[in-house]
């Protein structure tokens, strides 16, 4: 299974946001949490990307205690969308994307080899983020940078992606094409979601 909890329970300080959650999630599966604002979605989330620890229980990736397991490992095999990101300034969008392939190089690899350029392309393509490649990340509209954050996990070439309202800032149709790729993706991959 790609990912697992057991009892798991987490929050911010020694308050607790989410409590005693069991799940399993299939390779492979898509599994939405649907809830009001406040109930703890984008906090299960966090626990489940390890961006937070938790209170009690454990996360499971692929059988491993995700907290235990090295960071190249994890992003190997998860990524995150969050629903809000970290601006970075004077990164183009191409330059974003790379970083996706970072825990595939080693660590004394600065340049990108074939096949990493080769999946940053695809996720460019993907994200229909070809024709925006060389502007910088701060130039783009809401939607256009929510798509190269997706360009950006797509490129990790990770098994499981986890997604915090992926289609926050985008417009209806930009919407409906992100969740069309998204099934394409977990259809013809058996990318969990």
């Amino acid at each position: 299974m790609p990912i697992e909890t057991h009892n798991l329970t987490g929050g911010y300080g020694n308050q607790q946001i989410v409590k005693d959650i069991n799940i399993t999630i299939a390779k492979g599966e898509w599994l939405s949490l649907v809830g009001a604002n406040g109930s703890g979605k984008t906090t299960l989330l966090k626990l489940l990307s390890r961006l937070i620890k938790p209170q009690q229980g454990t996360v499971l990736l692929d059988g491993k205690a995700i907290h235990t397991q090295p960071s190249k490992v994890v992003a190997q095999k998860l990524a995150f969308l969050p629903q809000q990101q970290t601006i970075p300034t004077g990164l183009t969008v191409e330059q974003l994307v790379s970083l996706g392939r970072t825990s595939h190089q080693a660590w004394w690899q600065w340049e990108l080899n074939t096949e990493d350029r080769s999946k940053v392309e695809m996720a460019l393509q993907l994200t229909q983020m070809e024709n925006f490649r060389d502007r910088t990340i701060e130039k783009l509209s809401g939607g256009e940078r929510q798509r190269a954050f997706l360009a950006l996990a797509i490129a990790q070439n990770p098994q499981t992606l986890l997604l915090d309202e992926p289609t926050t800032y985008l417009d209806i149709r930009y919407q409906l094409e992100l969740l069309e790729l998204l099934k394409k993706l977990n259809q013809q991959q058996y990318l969990t979601i």
